[in-house]
């Protein structure tokens, strides 16, 4: 009996300690947190160059909601650094298109379709000042009626996000889609 309290009792103490973890967010402050994991048996190895393109396709259910795709690249970012990647050893392109297009507007823009500021211009400066870059598909800015609307400040333009997606992975980019 008095083992089984102490396996109780520890059991309590490691389990609490595990879910009160605090989120961390090394690369992109304040998107995308994630928590420690002391006991995995598998990391990141540091020494690689890490070169990522992002297929960004999620959109978000709601227009004053955050892009899931944009956070799901944060939290990628934010894996690696706490797993000890230095942010010289990640490359990371990202191109935006299908449901998640809207993310790639100005303000202005999004309260002209949406009727409130874009909630995304934030991680999305986060994300450039982290070193990524993102791109939009021209082809889905005029398949859903954003041709013409001024684009976010740190977003670049390509042709489509085909060209992108090919390029990159041919020269050597891992493709991850969100």
């Amino acid at each position: 009996m008095k083992n089984l309290l102490f396996l109780l009792f520890a059991f309590a103490v490691t389990t609490h300690a595990a879910l009160s973890q605090e989120a961390k967010a090394p690369m992109v402050p304040g998107f995308g947190g994630v928590y420690e994991i002391p006991q995995a048996d598998k990391l990141p190895d540091p020494s690689l160059q890490y070169k990522i393109v992002v297929d960004a396709t999620a959109g978000s259910s709601q227009p004053e909601e955050l892009n899931p795709a944009l956070y799901r690249l944060a939290r990628m970012l934010n894996l690696h650094a706490l797993s000890g990647v230095p942010q010289a050893n990640i490359t990371v392109v990202a191109v935006i298109h299908s449901k998640a297009t809207p993310v790639v507007l100005s303000n202005e823009a999004y309260r002209k379709h949406f009727g409130n500021n874009n909630p995304n211009a934030d991680i999305i400066r986060t994300l450039t000042e982290a070193g990524v870059e993102i791109y939009v598909c021209g082809q889905s800015l005029i398949a859903r009626g954003y041709a013409g609307d001024t684009l976010h400040p740190d977003i670049r333009q390509s042709i489509s996000a085909m060209t992108i997606l090919t390029e990159y992975q041919l020269k050597g980019y891992a493709m991850l889609a969100f």
